[in-house]
């Protein structure tokens, strides 16, 4: 990888393993070494904004996951931790960005303002990956798990909104994610189903049927079989790269064929908790042989 790749890569990286501290282009030329007259201009024509805008999205995402997701989290608590001076000046700047106030989004999680402002940022993912290494396939043999499955069907914009129910149906019924393996099952691609007809489902490992709730939380399973698996780290942003791998490159050299069961997640470290660059997703692909 040519070196310029390489340190744009880890200037990223160093951006969201210290997104509480004090980031601005003189203290990142100070740690990567280089000159403050070409580091901005080089890293706003890779990263396609200023860093200064980079950085304010990134805790930006970073608030509006922790008030969709850790409502015990105090939002004032949540604009001190995204260097805001003031619960009034994050409310003013998260306004601009989701046409909304935190407390409205917290009660309601709509990302649809949002991915217009944070479409550069997804550009920038699929580079990186794409600059970063070639996709690493496993052949395991998935044992059969049984699920608690709350279906999500609609936009995906609107998806904080079904996990919301579910955490809180996790809540209730003590199984937390150190208890209780995490999944998704994803049926759609987003980019080419229509926005109400999307479906995802989130789901969590159970040893006992699901009893009949208020929140829709309902039983399934995860077969038994063999699946094809690639270990993804970072953020979804960019997880779109690595199915479309196993689908058209990985599926069609090898051995195997589709079986019937989605592609499925199980995500192993969770954002806001872990940065996202650390989170880890295990995505497989149930096939079988030819």
């Amino acid at each position: 990888m040519p070196a310029y790749q390489t340190l744009y890569r880890d200037v990223l990286k160093y951006i969201e393993d210290n997104i509480d501290e004090n980031l601005n282009v003189e203290a990142l030329c100070k740690h990567f070494g280089l000159s403050k007259y070409h580091f901005h201009r080089q890293c706003s024509a890779y990263f396609g904004m200023p860093l200064i805008s980079l950085v304010r999205l990134l805790r930006l995402k970073r608030a509006a996951f922790q008030l969709a997701y850790r409502t015990e989290e105090k939002i004032v608590n949540i604009a001190i931790m995204s260097a805001y001076d003031s619960h009034e000046a994050f409310t003013r700047t998260f306004r601009r960005y989701f046409n909304m106030s935190p407390s409205e989004f917290r009660q309601s999680p709509d990302w649809t303002a949002w991915q217009t402002k944070y479409s550069p940022v997804l550009k920038l993912r699929d580079k990186i990956v794409k600059d970063k290494h070639a996709f690493q396939v496993k052949v395991v043999d998935f044992a059969e798990v049984k699920l608690a499955v709350l279906p999500h069907l609609g936009s995906p914009k609107l998806l904080g909104k079904t996990i919301q129910s579910f955490i809180q149906w996790r809540k209730e019924n003590n199984l937390p994610p150190s208890k209780s393996r995490t999944f998704n099952l994803v049926y759609d691609d987003p980019n080419t189903v229509a926005p109400e007809d999307y479906r995802f489902d989130i789901c969590c490992s159970i040893k006992h049927d699901v009893p009949s709730n208020q929140h829709g939380v309902m039983n399934n399973t995860i077969p038994r079989g063999k699946c094809a698996l690639i270990r993804h780290i970072g953020s979804d942003d960019s997880i779109g790269l690595p199915l479309t791998y196993l689908y058209y490159q990985w599926l069609t050299s090898s051995d195997y064929k589709l079986r019937d069961f989605p592609v499925f997640f199980e995500r192993i470290s969770f954002f806001p908790d872990v940065p996202e660059n650390e989170m880890i997703t295990d995505i497989y692909l149930p096939i079988e042989s030819t």
